[in-house]
């Protein structure tokens, strides 16, 4: 993917949807902090997510341009803004997890009071049945009539405590049952905390500052990273050095028709040159008579019968 022209297509798209979900998130938990005045908050926390990724964006295009006052404001300013977002997200995670956990904890808080109550009335039935096993006992034997009596009198309290318990039982057991199918909402959280021996709050605290510090920051990365891909897609505008390198390295007009010249003249020396070392060659093989010149075309410049005319170089010209 790389490698691809389309590249920086997908890291816009990632960019905006990051940075997009991160603005939402942030948004709703500031509004829900603020909630007196949610209109107004979600109004200001657009603008101002809106305005932290422009910043960002400007001081990446244009930092060799701009002083120092603005190079510092708007580094804070975009620092500052990216912890707001986070605060605002951690505001909107948390409510989720309220909003998920909060049946959760009313039934544990409700099985728990139940449990201390039938704990309680299990301790005042045993008083009671030892209370009437003591009072039996320091009658005499024969106060049969007597024992029957206080059988009779504690008989009612302990009946009255045995439907007690057996109501917080069976309610005991509703909500044991309601605890499985809420926990399922919880249930990653509740076997991660007793993995690593904590409560559920401070696996889940855990887990979103992770969140927050990867979120909102990886944002802005992506936003610098598609400018960076645009600014690189772009062409490269030449300079003026380069400008104007490139006009004075193409030949002129007169420039180009002197150098055409001198290719002529430079071509028409190497054959001067080649034909008398020809004919230099002759007299070495023959002697110094003459003779050999009978063998040899005479050169239009040694030719009397020759005219000889200035040429348009400044030359001259041989004419018959």
């Amino acid at each position: 993917m790389e490698n691809s022209k389309y590249f920086y297509i997908w890291i816009g798209l990632s960019a905006l949807f990051i940075a997009g979900s991160a603005a939402a998130f942030s948004v709703y938990g500031l509004a829900k902090l603020f909630s007196g005045a949610f209109i107004s908050v979600v109004i200001m926390a657009s603008a101002l997510e809106l305005g932290k990724l422009v910043t960002a964006s400007f001081l990446y295009r244009y930092w060799n341009m701009i002083n120092w006052f603005q190079k510092v404001y708007m580094t804070i300013a975009t620092i500052v803004l990216i912890f707001i977002t986070s605060a605002g997200i951690f505001g909107y995670l948390s409510n989720a997890y309220q909003g998920a956990t909060l049946e959760f904890e009313k039934q544990s808080t409700e099985l728990l009071t139940i449990e201390e109550r039938i704990e309680q009335l299990e301790e005042d039935k045993v008083f009671l049945k030892e209370e009437l096993e003591v009072a039996i006992s320091e009658l005499p034997d024969n106060y049969i009539t007597a024992k029957r009596k206080l059988r009779e009198d504690y008989n009612p309290q302990i009946l009255e405590i045995n439907n007690e318990l057996l109501e917080y039982k069976k309610t005991r057991a509703d909500l044991e049952i309601g605890l499985v199918s809420t926990g399922v909402d919880v249930g990653p959280a509740i076997y991660l905390a007793r993995t690593f021996g904590t409560d559920i709050d401070t696996v889940v605290k855990f887990f979103i500052f992770i969140l927050i510090f990867v979120f909102d920051p990886l944002a802005v990365m992506l936003v610098i990273a598609y400018n960076q891909a645009l600014l690189e897609r772009k062409p490269k505008e030449k300079t003026q050095h380069e400008n104007w390198q490139d006009i004075y390295s193409q030949p002129t007009g007169f420039t180009a028709l002197q150098e055409e010249e001198d290719d002529e003249d430079f071509s028409l020396e190497e054959e001067m040159i080649e034909e008398d070392n020809e004919r230099m060659d002759i007299i070495g093989q023959n002697g110094n008579d003459g003779l050999h010149y009978d063998d040899v075309e005479p050169r239009e410049e040694n030719d009397p019968g020759s005219k000889v005319e200035p040429s348009a170089r400044g030359g001259v010209r041989i004419l018959w």
